[in-house]
């Protein structure tokens, strides 16, 4: 499932689309410490891990990239003792891409613990109250000391049901701190000239205000452009209605990346409306938590059904976990609050993200892409 071709040398950053079948595309992402096919699927390494997994279990998966969080890895155990350690791929033993965020959602999140102005956003710290000032040429700077690959400009996020006059103004500041990581990672020497930089298209549910974005972020000019603003309680028709529009007011010759996203059926519809990569905690989380995502749907593997049941958590699955261990095991790992059971339920969860990807990217490929999502829908949603 996994591919090794090195890299081409000194090969900064470069998207090539090897399909198209509708509005979904196919195609690869050239950087320095390897190639990320597309449509990708991210694994969360919130504070340096991917929880419960080693790194090279993670890679064997198939995933090509991961993701690293600004935020949590200012606080603890710092960007500056990271780069001291020789930074984030050397720290954690992951020598391929690294996408790291902003900072900004998490930061925005805080609610009482922060106060948002032009400058930036002071807050206090969820770990031990001391306070902070995050702006967007600070995470540049924490970005860089991590030695992220893929740096993403610092934004805002607001919730989709706040007034639109607020959104407008969200996304104004947004435009102005894309100016501004732009100016910032580009004064980052050698590592602005080995690693790329992303903007967020902001906007929450409004055609108008998202393109006013999207010209905003062309204009400035990014490497690739997120989707910022969705998969924050608008539900998944709300979210489907603005990907209908938003992909496609981004330059075409870019990677799109949907940020936070999400459910294997989210997935599909957004490859589906021209998505190329996401991020999501949704399998490792729901891993430690007895659910499994199988090709019929999801599965609650603590219930009772389960406890004699000596097949495997998915029989389409090619994973280490579905062809060794059954459910039944599983099963009793869960009710006893063993460890191995988080780690073989996030291994099986993030096996099968990247086979869905696969799938995706093969159907792209072959042109029955249509055909692909309607069978998908019809075996998934049964559940």
């Amino acid at each position: 499932m996994t591919s090794d071709s090195p890299p081409a040398d000194n090969q900064r950053f470069e998207f090539s689309i090897h399909a198209t079948d509708g509005k979904a595309r196919t195609g690869t992402i050239r950087m320095r410490r390897g190639d990320i096919r597309t449509p990708a699927f991210m694994p969360v390494g919130t504070a340096a891990t991917v929880k419960a997994m080693k790194p090279e279990a993670v890679r064997a998966t198939g995933a090509d990239i991961i993701l690293g969080n600004t935020y949590h890895l200012m606080l603890r155990p710092g960007a500056e003792r990271v780069a001291r350690l020789g930074g984030l791929h050397k720290f954690m033993n992951w020598p391929r891409p690294i996408l790291t965020d902003s900072g900004g959602y998490q930061v925005m999140s805080l609610a009482d613990l922060r106060k948002l102005t032009e400058e930036g956003v002071s807050f206090k710290s969820h770990i031990d109250g001391s306070r902070h000032m995050l702006k967007p040429e600070r995470s540049m700077e924490i970005q860089r000391l991590l030695g992220s690959d893929i740096v993403m400009a610092f934004d805002e996020c607001p919730r989709a049901d706040r007034p639109r006059d607020e959104i407008a103004a969200s996304m104004e500041l947004s435009m102005r701190w894309a100016r501004r990581s732009r100016d910032g990672f580009d004064s980052g020497g050698e590592h602005a000239a080995n690693s790329a930089l992303f903007g967020i298209q902001q906007g929450a549910l409004d055609e108008d205000l998202r393109r006013i974005s999207a010209q905003k972020l062309t204009e400035i000019g990014f490497d690739g452009y997120a989707i910022g603003g969705l998969a924050v309680g608008e539900g998944q028709e709300a979210m489907f209605a603005t990907l209908d529009f938003a992909p496609g007011m981004l330059p075409q010759d870019r990677p799109r990346y949907l940020m936070g996203v999400g459910k294997p059926d989210d997935l599909v519809g957004a490859v589906e409306r021209g998505v190329d990569m996401f991020d999501c905690v949704l399998p490792t989380r729901s891993g430690r938590n007895g659910q499994a995502f199988t090709w019929s749907g999801p599965l609650n593997i603590r219930n009772a059904r389960h406890a004699e049941d000596t097949g495997p958590l998915d029989p389409r699955c090619t994973c280490p976990t579905c062809g060794t261990y059954s459910r039944a095991y599983l099963h009793h790992l869960n009710k006893a609050g063993e460890m191995l059971g988080a780690m073989l339920m996030t291994e099986h969860n993030l096996s099968f993200y990247q086979q869905l990807m696969a799938a995706m990217r093969e159907a792209i490929a072959a042109g029955t892409f249509a055909a692909f999502a309607a069978r998908f829908r019809a075996d998934y949603l049964q559940a």
